[in-house]
């Protein structure tokens, strides 16, 4: 009996280190995460919309193209929107190209237009700017009857330059400044496929309009909100101004970018 208990009591221990010896192995990957933030902007519009004055009404009441152009934004960071008039620059890169000339080389008759003279309006107004962004922070105001000369819609203009606009200048949606700072401006991120469709912070339908006025000096051109006027008169320092007859071109580039 002695022997049977100690070939059971060895037994019972090898059994119990069987059952601890457990075999492990261990493999690891490395998991990497790169979040890269995306600005997306799109743009349905015409690619060209087309000004034709040919009607003294015209010249006084102005012509505008209603949701001519809109605009849907999504993105991951915060953000800004702003719109700039741009041109090639044969006349200078604050001014319209002249393609034809009409005029007959009048000492009155001004060539170089100010890209300014260029109006906007958006569908809803800016929620990323303060009330101190600016005297007028977008372009969200109705268009200024021609007998009020005003800057509220006049486009923004960098003379060709990459340079956003500053605290004096319109926004679409955001206004300078850097998000998380008391005081400054910004968007979250988000996008109009899960918002409240046109009538969303990331949706914006842009009219245009143009008036050239009587005589044509484009009463309503500024180069900043509520600013120096680029009217006609007050660009040539001639009392008898009036805009060149003939076609010009210039475009307006929308820019998205992380709000800095």
């Amino acid at each position: 009996m002695k022997k049977v208990s100690l070939l059971t009591a060895a037994m019972m221990i090898a059994g119990m280190t069987t059952v601890n010896a457990q075999l492990i192995d261990e493999k690891d990957v490395t998991v990497t995460l790169d979040l890269q933030p995306v600005l997306q902007l799109d743009m349905t519009t015409p690619d060209q919309i087309e000004f034709v004055f040919d009607d003294i009404d015209e010249y006084y009441a102005g012509i505008t193209h209603y949701g001519a152009t809109v605009l849907k934004v999504s993105s991951t960071v915060s953000w800004d929107l702003y719109a700039v008039g741009r041109s090639t620059g044969t006349n200078g890169p604050t001014f319209w190209d002249q393609q034809i000339d009409y005029g007959n080389s009048n000492i009155n008759a001004i060539e170089d237009l100010p890209l300014s003279l260029l109006e906007l309006r958006q569908s809803q107004a800016n929620s990323g700017a303060a009330a101190s962004a600016g005297t007028f922070s977008d372009y969200s105001a109705a268009f200024s009857p021609s007998s009020i000369p005003s800057a509220q819609n006049s486009l923004y203009v960098n003379a060709g330059t990459n340079t956003a606009p500053s605290t004096d200048d319109k926004y679409i949606a955001g206004h300078k400044g850097v998000s998380g700072i008391a005081g400054n401006d910004f968007m979250q991120g988000g996008s109009y496929m899960n918002q409240n469709g046109i009538t969303s912070d990331f949706y914006y339908v842009i009219d245009y309009r143009i008036l050239p006025g009587l005589p044509a000096i484009f009463p309503m051109a500024h180069n900043a909100d509520g600013g120096t006027s680029e009217d006609l008169v007050t660009a040539s320092l001639n009392a008898g101004a009036y805009a060149e007859p003939g076609v010009y071109t210039m475009y307006v580039q929308y820019i998205l970018l992380e709000d800095q």
